[in-house]
């Protein structure tokens, strides 16, 4: 039996049950400006203006994605907000909606999925106006999961795939380069205590003296609006970097057949980090030559004759990035 709130933000999920948690949940989210029927029924009904859409999914889990430590419930929606537009915009695609299936511990309080909801509404307000949060499901489980799908209009264009780029054309980012690997790396030297776990305190103070190195790890403010410019600009390809610039650099060179070639100077004092930064979802996207690459992309090298590689400065570079099996293999020190 589902019992009445308690009025403090000690009240668990478990001692509420699921329709009184969707009760407090949903009215902290909005369906959109594409939502023809939100949440309420067995699914939800999007618009598509001309019959197709794109959709792309991706989960957060405490521990390898997230520390509940270092993290505050509207970061972790925020960040589950971002880290999918992105996805969507990196097909030159308009984010219209979002599905959230959250699976938390029963003894979870009902205040961090509040949390999490009011993330994802302004994290959506902020990087994509018109989408909102459709539907979702809820689940017990003995971690904290945040997984969210995404929809995205074409609006009649051809999406941009990551087979496109062609001999010739130019590169260009969209974003910051190496931020998130930076933040991150000051919250593993510094907000952990001396067993290294991660420390509510510590962390504290390492985001009141770098607010906006940890900011973009925790909630990152990626360029989502900059993939339909980069679509109507003619974009050869694109994707969105999230496992590390060279390393995503290389999916695109190899589904292209192509090399992708990098302006060492073009990618900052700390290439080592540039490369191998995870996290900080910008637009990586290729132009043909002579293109007016749009705001905010910079023109950061060009396309070379090659099967896959990436290189800086014409030398080929290792792929290094992230791996959800591996971890990361630049990490900055």
């Amino acid at each position: 039996m589902e019992r009445a709130a308690r009025p403090d933000d000690a009240t668990t999920i478990g001692e509420l049950g699921e329709s009184a948690v969707l009760a407090r949940v949903l009215p902290r989210i909005s369906p959109g400006d594409a939502a023809l029927l939100g949440a309420g029924d067995d699914a939800a009904v999007v618009a598509a203006a001309d019959g197709r859409f794109v959709v792309t999914t991706d989960m957060l889990v405490h521990g390898p994605d997230f520390r509940l430590a270092w993290s505050t419930p509207f970061e972790l929606g925020w960040k589950a907000a971002a880290t999918n537009l992105t996805d969507v915009a990196a097909m030159g695609a308009r984010p219209t909606a979002l599905v959230v299936a959250i699976a938390a511990p029963p003894s979870t309080p009902v205040a961090v999925l509040e949390g999490v909801a009011d993330g994802l509404r302004e994290g959506l307000a902020a990087l994509a106006p018109d989408a909102g949060v459709v539907g979702g499901d809820l689940s017990a489980s003995t971690v904290l999961t945040i997984a969210v799908t995404a929809f995205g209009d074409l609006e009649g264009r051809a999406p941009v795939l990551r087979s496109g780029a062609r001999v010739g054309d130019v590169v260009a980012h969209a974003g910051a380069r190496g931020d998130a690997a930076r933040g991150l790396a000051l919250l593993f030297a510094e907000g952990t205590d001396d067993s290294g776990e991660p420390d509510p305190g510590r962390a504290a103070d390492v985001r009141a003296r770098h607010p906006e190195l940890v900011r973009a790890q925790l909630a990152p403010v990626p360029p989502v609006a900059a993939g339909v410019a980069a679509a109507l600009a003619g974009a050869t390809s694109m994707l969105d970097v999230s496992d590390g610039l060279a390393r995503d650099a290389r999916r695109i060179a190899e589904a292209s057949g192509v090399g992708l070639d990098f302006d060492g100077a073009a990618l900052g004092a700390d290439l080592r980090v540039a490369l191998a930064g995870a996290e900080d979802h910008g637009l990586l996207a290729t132009f043909p030559a002579g293109t007016a690459v749009p705001a905010p992309f910079e023109v950061v090298g060009r396309v070379v004759p090659g099967s896959g590689d990436v290189l800086v400065d014409g030398r080929v570079v290792g792929a290094d990035g992230w791996d959800p099996y591996s971890g990361w293999d630049g990490r900055a020190g």
